[in-house]
């Protein structure tokens, strides 16, 4: 079968050879999230590999939770999952849960007790890891390894029916304690937790390793090509041999890839989960969190993050990719998309001495310039004004194009206006800029006069909205340690943005002039108050 898709990798290449060889009639894959925290842009990765690549080829992806640890996980992380990959765009043929096939793992358990393939062991969980061995030296053989098939058949019964606490004993597989590959050496493969499930409730009180459980629910579903990252291919061995000896009806194969690494990014549910429970950020979703629900909130589009994942590809080898790469794809999606409008930040009055007292009038403005088709909107403009603190200095150094004394600058949509007099407070702190207009310089006009280098945005006092900025810098510093927080990772602004906002609504999103795209916060916009998150710049020095 010959792919549509002009790009290509070595997993494709596999799924082309296994369909043209019959090993497959169809492939399926599956996004297996254990349901312990919220998914972040690393999962974005695998969700868009594992779906497209199923589409592309006429198969199927199943959405499994992998929740054979009832300590750590919750309903609340399953709900978001379901939510992130509907978002980006996705929708699952079958969805599952691990719990859904307990008993059956079970049965598959006593099937290898039957065999001689696995024991009940009553070393410690610290005793088991002194006992396995360093990579240049065997492990030493549990007292407990050649209990008779009958013992071993009687002591898993009592552990699942609750005889024992937990720790006191656990199901190991009989491999090999001498294996080079230390995850031979009889792994544990269950271990007894009295705690109830968030799916099964208290009906257990024994769980199966995640290294027994993927395999097993890879061959229930029928799943072909078994896509992880690189981390788990000194697990692939275990993988083949409990697909080998549960003597499963399907087997699926395990394909091992690189997972995303970002510069200032922490791509850990653990890490992430201790920036939440320590307060740093405001929850999960926090815009500055690599969650795909802090992205979306952010202002990120699903356009966006499945064209970076797309570019970035799937390859064998650990690399760290430039965040400002995934930067560059949300300013090509929204560059056509997002309505151009002016904002104030960080605002400093000015009065327009020579503007009629009283008047108004409304100024015509493109909506993209970019794409015509959004059409123009009104500005009102009256003689007082808002703009940025920043476009003004009493004292300014050469090549300052801006704001002060004596200097012209246009009005972005309007007129010229010149700095006349400078309003200061008893600290002597600027409060206030005195200008004159030349009702001459109507911007749409064809005036031909003098020039002026500085064009400025600005909002209408008179009628300005006022709104909250969040501006948003790395979390974390450049050398990516979790306990290196940036504590200026996020500042806020009050300032005022143009009247027709006020049909704003939550995840509009918006190229404020000068100062880059910002997304409307749906968990603090209010009636009252309009709250932006900034989402990017306008421009940076990556280049593709």
């Amino acid at each position: 079968m010959e792919s549509n898709n002009k790009s290509s990798n070595f997993i494709k290449n596999i799924v082309i050879e296994d369909l043209k060889s019959g090993n497959y009639d169809k492939i399926v894959t599956r996004f297996p999230p254990e349901p312990n925290g919220y998914l972040h842009i690393g999962h974005a990765k695998s969700i868009v590999l594992n779906f497209e690549l199923a589409d592309e080829y006429g198969g199927k992806t199943n959405l499994r939770f992998d929740d054979t640890n009832p300590l750590k996980e919750d309903e609340e992380f399953v709900k978001s999952i379901k939510e992130d990959v509907k978002w980006l765009g996705f929708d699952w043929d079958g969805l599952y849960f691990a719990s859904d096939f307990f008993e059956e793992m079970y049965q598959k358990a006593v099937m290898l007790i039957k065999k001689d393939k696995a024991y009940v062991c009553d070393l410690t969980a610290e005793q088991i890891r002194e006992t396995r061995g360093t990579l240049t030296e065997p492990g030493t053989e549990s007292p407990y390894r050649n209990r008779t098939v009958e013992e071993n058949l009687e002591l898993f019964q009592r552990m699942r029916t609750g005889e024992f606490a937990d720790g006191e004993k656990v199901l190991r597989a009989k491999i090999d304690m001498a294996s080079p590959n230390l995850n031979m050496r009889d792994p544990v493969l269950y271990r007894i937790a009295h705690a109830s499930h968030h799916n099964t409730g208290d009906k257990w009180c024994i769980y199966p390793m995640y290294d027994f459980a993927h395999p097993l629910e890879d061959a229930f579903e029928g799943v072909t090509h078994s896509i992880c990252t690189l981390e788990f291919e000194d697990h692939r061995p275990l993988y083949d041999w409990i697909i080998e000896h549960c003597e499963t009806e399907e087997k699926p194969k395990q394909i091992e890839f690189a997972r995303l690494n970002m510069t200032n990014t922490l791509m850990s549910k653990r890490k992430l989960k201790q920036l939440v429970d320590d307060g740093y950020v405001d929850g999960w979703d926090d815009p500055r969190m690599p969650t795909i629900s802090g992205i979306r909130r952010r202002g990120y589009t699903p356009e966006a993050i499945k064209n970076f994942v797309r570019e970035i590809g799937v390859s064998k080898s650990n690399s760290v990719v430039d965040v400002r790469m995934m930067e560059h794809f949300i300013r090509e999606d929204l560059k056509l998309k997002a309505p151009r409008t002016m904002a104030v930040i960080n605002p400093l009055k000015v009065v327009i001495t020579n503007y009629p007292e009283g008047e108004s009038e409304m100024l015509d403005a493109e909506n993209n310039p970019e794409n015509p088709d959004m059409g123009t909107r009104q500005i009102p403009f009256s003689r007082e004004i808002y703009v940025e603190q920043e476009d003004f200095m009493e004292n300014p150094p050469k090549k300052y194009f801006r704001l002060f004394p004596g200097n012209e600058v246009r009005l972005k949509h309007a007129y010229f206006i010149k700095c006349n007099e400078v309003i200061k407070d008893e600290g002597g702190n600027v409060v206030e800029l005195h200008c004159t207009y030349d009702p001459e310089t109507k911007s749409g006009t064809d005036f031909t006069g003098r020039k002026v280098k500085g064009t400025l945005h600005w909002v209408d006092a008179k009628s300005a909205l006022p709104a909250e900025f969040r501006i948003y810098e790395a979390l974390i510093d450049e050398e990516g340690e979790e306990n290196q927080i940036n504590p200026n990772s996020l500042e806020v602004l009050q300032g005022f943005v143009e009247p027709n906002m006020k049909d704003a609504k939550i995840q509009d999103k918006f190229q404020f002039f000068r100062h880059g795209y910002f997304n409307v916060d749906p968990k603090y916009t209010t009636d009252e108050k309009l709250v932006f998150n900034k989402i990017v710049s306008l421009k940076s020095s990556f280049k593709l």
